[in-house]
């Protein structure tokens, strides 16, 4: 997935483009800030906040190599990181870089902020803890494979999973790792966190709920299918892709399923990660399509056509949704019809997931451009 060319900032000129304005939804994150992946610990992809009437381009950053890592908008300050090995520190008004941290090897793992630490991972399986001011390192603990999963954060504990087939806690103030649990495949996915438990579903396809304070398996699902995308999870429901060409829904009580949906025609695995409103469920698919599901009945809303396959997971404010796609475009759509609102041309594919905070949408792309919308 990684881009073989790269183009430069004087491809990216742009004049602003006039939106609808978003209304707030009530769930999900506060707007304020975007703390880690899907924008919060339940990742449910739903943020509470209004976008700017106009977008702009308002100003571009450039990294030595691709950007996979979806961002993290926390104090003003933007936290990305790269296949060339850094983690970038932002001004959040300017893009003027603050501060970069060199990892072992490339960062794929999308930082998370929670109480002055920014914690990542790398593909020397090294996660790392960082003083998110100045940068210093306070801790890292080394796992035996590669970090792509985002870690999500709750009561002083984070928890990431890794490609040396575990799942770990860690105490965040120490690194300590407080338990780990050994799976039969790679934990691709960032896991949720829901009142106490963790939920991690990796490519063992196996969804597992964990208690967050010991480590204890209290449910293990078997899905029969490899999983590389983050389960989203409301009202006790986990919603994910699969790639067997299937939607799921799981209740975490008994490990039933309420629904399955897959497309009648098109048959294509699901990298994307779900978000989930009171009655949606929208997600990308390797069939270049864009899906809304009845979060009730599992039964298709919508479907969006794309130019490539989407990867990239929707993030969702009031009655649109945005997300991004391989063929370049970042696109907004009525949530409700699918109809294409708003859309930008990168012409570089994207696989992060949108940063939405302080009125700022930030995303990076395969040809290490990151972009930063907002009222000019």
């Amino acid at each position: 997935m990684r881009s073989m060319t790269r183009r430069t900032s004087s491809s990216i000129l742009v004049a602003g483009i006039a939106l609808l304005a978003l209304p707030a939804l009530g769930h999900g994150s506060d707007g304020a800030a975007w703390r880690m992946f899907r924008g919060d610990p339940a990742l449910t992809g739903v943020v509470d906040a209004e976008m700017p009437e106009n977008l702009d381009v308002l100003w571009v950053f450039e990294a030595e190599d691709s950007i996979e890592s979806s961002a993290a908008i926390v104090d003003d300050r933007v936290y990305v990181g790269s296949l060339d090995g850094n983690l970038y520190v932002l001004d959040l008004a300017s893009g003027e870089e603050l501060w970069r941290f060199a990892a072992a090897m490339e960062v794929k793992s999308s930082p998370t902020v929670f109480d002055g630490i920014v914690y990542f991972g790398d593909e020397a399986g090294i996660f790392y803890a960082l003083d998110a001011v100045t940068g210093e390192e306070r801790w890292r603990v080394e796992t035996g494979g590669g970090i792509i999963s985002a870690a999500n954060h709750s009561d002083g504990v984070v928890v990431f999973g890794s490609y040396d087939n575990n799942l770990y806690a860690v105490d965040a103030a120490d690194g300590t790792v407080r338990w780990q649990i050994e799976t039969n495949g790679y934990v691709n996915g960032t896991p949720a966190i829901v009142d106490g438990k963790v939920i991690s579903v990796g490519c063992d396809g196996v969804l597992r709920v964990v208690s967050l304070a010991d480590g204890e398996v209290l449910q293990s699902v078997e899905i029969g299918a490899y999983v590389a995308s983050s389960p989203a999870v409301r009202d006790g429901i986990a919603y994910f892709g699969t790639y067997e060409n299937q939607v799921l829904a799981v209740d975490l009580a008994d490990g039933g399923s309420p629904w399955v949906y897959e497309h009648p025609q098109r048959k294509f695995p699901y990298y994307s990660s779900a978000a989930v409103t009171d009655d949606t469920v929208v997600l990308g698919g390797r069939d270049k399509m864009i899906h809304a599901i009845n979060r009730e009945t599992g039964e298709s809303r919508w479907t969006h056509t794309s130019r490539a396959r989407v990867d990239s997971s929707p993030i969702v404010l009031g009655d649109r949704v945005m997300i991004g796609g391989s063929s370049g475009d970042l696109v907004i759509l009525d949530v409700h019809t699918g109809e294409l609102m708003w859309q930008f041309e990168t012409g570089s594919s994207i696989i992060a997931t949108p940063a939405i905070a302080a009125n700022r949408v930030v995303i990076g792309t395969e040809d290490g451009i990151l972009y930063c919308f907002g009222t000019n």
